[in-house]
């Protein structure tokens, strides 16, 4: 029988070099896990500014952000296409919680 939702944590690394646009980016992102995940399932942890293992496009610092949320298959996918064409967004990876 398929799981009707699941346990997922996404990271996500934005640029630094979008000052004004990096909050913004947080806040869009937030938003779109609160409108697709459970009541009350989302917690965010947003780690700061730090600096990467290797130069990525020229930079070395990210802003990196934790996101843990419970939510159906559907939609860690649909995240994924969102933060792939999403400029300002350095790296990303959306996991399945264990």
């Amino acid at each position: 029988m398929a799981k009707i939702n699941e346990s997922y944590e996404a990271m996500v690394v934005f640029s630094t070099k979008l000052e004004d646009e990096g909050a913004a980016l947080i806040e869009k992102f937030d938003g779109m896990i609160k409108n697709h995940a459970e009541a009350d399932s989302v917690e965010m942890n947003n780690w700061g500014k730090r600096k990467l293992a290797y130069a990525i496009n020229y930079e070395t610092e990210g802003t990196y952000v934790l996101w843990t949320f419970t939510s159906k298959p559907e939609f860690p996918s649909e995240l994924e296409r969102v933060l792939k064409i999403t400029d300002g967004v350095i790296r990303f990876l959306v996991t399945v919680k264990q």
